[in-house]
């Protein structure tokens, strides 16, 4: 198993495209949590509207699943516009970006998800046409070369990473407005769970949507991932009612435990703990140690880890804190307790 087939990875799954169309939230009302960012948003479109504008570019950042591309969707969908969606790894050439901004319309909005990953050349097309509404065009070659510069319609861009210090500083100074997704907390996951076994049309108990919450690592799209696999356990296994009981057996037939780890977490936090003494151990190291990616130890393992606070990022590398070795069941060793004590 690896992180792009784990039923609990905040990445999408194929089996995601089914449900998203379905349990993402429309408009802003129905957006559950994060309620700063919608207040804002919320101001921002309602002044735009007034002014028959468009909107000032966004940047949305945080962990995978939290509602960046929905926020999207959500934000074109309250201003009444279109919304054209790419991706940095898509747009290869400044000719790609190029021809999708020459085809937007006034106000329109241009969704760019990971979008630390655009190459340097075509955040240079970018520069003009998010401050001046302009696109520079080179024609020609070596002496003889022109530039000419094309009119853009007033759009808006929004970009969503998981990586915002990966962000170039010129690409992060121009977007107007800059929002953090954080972790969901229990009760909003709880609120998440209900409105979408809802729509699913779900017999559930409210003590089997409090377990599926907490194991939902704080992000709607592993939650709804997990209530569709319990869904279909109560189907079979049960008379179609998903009872705590059933939820329970359901989850740990999963492989995900009480507090949302699955297999490949424990893994991680055995290995730091048995082949490094418990850290500090730098990135590449784990990731060797249990064959996967260190961008995906950085971007779906560690910021759930990190928010339970069972491992810790030092200037020396990863170390498991002493919640860290009390969830493996182990002792936490009295040489780590003083050095924690320290400051070391």
């Amino acid at each position: 198993m690896n992180a792009t087939e784990r039923i609990i990875s905040n990445k999408p799954l194929a089996e995601d495209a089914s449900l998203d169309s379905n349990l993402r939230p429309k408009y802003l009302q129905d957006f559950i949590s994060q309620a700063r960012i919608k207040e804002n948003i919320s101001i921002a479109i309602s002044a735009a509207k007034a002014r028959s504008e468009a909107l000032d570019h966004i940047l949305l950042y945080g962990p995978p699943g939290l509602g960046k591309t929905t926020l999207a969707n959500i934000i074109a969908a309250e201003m009444g516009v279109n919304i054209r969606i790419t991706s940095g790894p898509a747009i290869e050439r400044s000719g790609d970006l190029a021809a999708i901004l020459t085809n937007l319309h006034a106000q329109d909005i241009l969704f760019i998800d990971e979008i630390h990953r655009l190459g340097r050349a075509v955040e240079e097309v970018l520069y003009p046409a998010m401050e001046d509404r302009a696109l520079d065009i080179v024609i020609g070659k070596g002496p003889t070369a022109k530039s000419l510069r094309l009119k853009l319609p007033a759009f808006t861009l929004i970009g969503a990473t998981t990586r915002y210090a990966s962000l170039s500083p010129p690409l992060r100074d121009r977007f107007g407005s800059v929002y953090r997704l954080d972790f969901y907390d229990i009760p909003a996951m709880e609120a998440i769970v209900k409105r979408s076994a809802k729509i699913l049309g779900m017999n559930i108990d409210d003590e089997a949507i409090h377990e599926i919450a907490v194991r939902g690592r704080g992000t709607p799209r592993v939650a709804n991932r997990l209530l569709k696999r319990v869904r279909d356990y109560a189907q079979v296994k049960g008379n179609g009612k998903a009872t705590k009981d059933l939820t329970l057996t359901a989850l740990k037939g999963l492989g995900v435990d009480p507090l949302g780890l699955d297999e490949i977490d424990h893994r991680m936090l055995l290995s730091i703990v048995e082949k490094f003494n418990g850290g500090p151990v730098g990135l590449e190291t784990i990731a060797a140690s249990i064959s996967e990616e260190s961008d995906t130890i950085m971007d779906v393992y560690e910021p759930f880890l990190l928010q339970l606070g069972f491992i810790d990022r030092t200037p020396r590398g990863r170390v498991v804190t002493q919640r860290g070795y009390e969830h493996l069941g182990k002792k936490y060793p009295r040489a780590k307790a003083a050095q924690a004590a320290m400051g070391i």
